[in-house]
């Protein structure tokens, strides 16, 4: 469907929230926990990761980077903050990594569009997930969104803001929904292997690298034989939540999915635009609704990225 949103501009990101690790072992210890690499990752490179229960069900999921030899940071939403970071620090052990959170500390602006590009000049990273700095700030190159460039800019509290134009919070939200990259938000902690979100499609998962909590489940999930979950875009009747639970016409009796990430579009009567993790059976016949059989309607829109439903041999 057409974008009902202007990506241009900038826009603080409350609902976003940053944990610090430093120390010398700050990126072993999450090499450790997370489903990413974060052993060879180096300051011009961003990670998608998640944070696994020992059953391999995502408890968050974070856009981290390293600052420094010894401090990454990792941002997640805000509502899932405080349990993440009590979990993560009661492994720390004898690590030489001191975990924080560091949301009072640091700015975090969402930048987007042609007037981000200009006013990022060099600074502006040109691969996806690639970071620079600007004036002691971090700036991380985000999937595109209708052609838009994105952006984070995290830079500690007091430092300037870029100067340019106002966005809308709910554009930046409707942009997170339509990259396809999906996070977890407190009413969907504990409910996914990485592979019913995409994460392995779109660089979420290293399957190269040691263990971490619910590898062994995340590593059978993939090569086990079919996925039959996987993550899709849709345009809803009617505003939706993250952990709507989600219907199919032809089995009302039990859910055919759920909301990961949604928000409402503005203008009459309401819509929203929804990515939600779905059974693939689901989506070949009937039609799918929000919060019962006979609620708003569901209609599926199209992918930024090839969702594949075969696992690797």
């Amino acid at each position: 469907m057409t974008s009902h949103f202007t990506l241009d501009g900038a826009v603080p990101l409350a609902h976003l929230g940053a944990i610090r690790a430093a120390g010398a072992d700050a990126a072993a210890f999450l090499h450790g926990q997370l489903t990413n690499d974060f052993a060879l990752l180096d300051t011009t490179r961003a990670r998608l990761a998640g944070y696994c229960s020992a059953k391999g069900r995502l408890l968050a999921s974070f856009t981290a980077w390293k600052t420094s030899a010894d401090e990454v940071l990792l941002l997640c939403s805000a509502d899932v903050l405080p349990a993440t970071l009590k979990r993560l620090s009661m492994f720390v052990l004898r690590a030489k990594c001191k975990l924080t959170d560091a949301t009072a500390d640091l700015q975090r602006l969402g930048l987007a569009g042609p007037s981000a590009t200009a006013w990022l000049g060099a600074a502006a990273p040109a691969a996806i997930w690639g970071r620079t700095e600007r004036d002691g700030a971090s700036v991380v190159r985000l999937p595109d969104v209708a052609s838009a460039a994105r952006y984070l800019w995290v830079a500690p509290a007091g430092t300037a803001a870029p100067a340019l134009p106002a966005l809308d919070l709910a554009a930046w939200r409707w942009g997170e929904v339509q990259s396809g990259v999906a996070a977890i938000e407190a009413p969907t902690v504990d409910q996914f292997v990485p592979q019913m979100l995409n994460y392995e499609l779109i660089g979420g998962v290293d399957f190269k690298k040691g263990c971490y909590p619910g590898q062994e489940i995340v590593a059978r999930s993939q090569y086990r034989g079919t996925i039959k979950r996987r993550t899709y875009l849709f345009f809803g009747a009617a505003p939706a939540a993250a952990g709507q639970e989600i219907f199919h016409s032809a089995d009302p009796g039990q859910p055919a999915g759920m909301v990961v990430n949604a928000v409402t579009l503005p203008g009459a009567p309401g819509g929203s635009s929804v990515l939600a993790e779905m059974k693939l059976a689901a989506l070949n016949d009937g039609t799918l609704h929000l919060g019962a059989a006979d609620g708003p309607l569901l209609t599926q829109a199209p992918m930024p990225y090839e969702v594949t439903t075969e696992a690797a041999d």
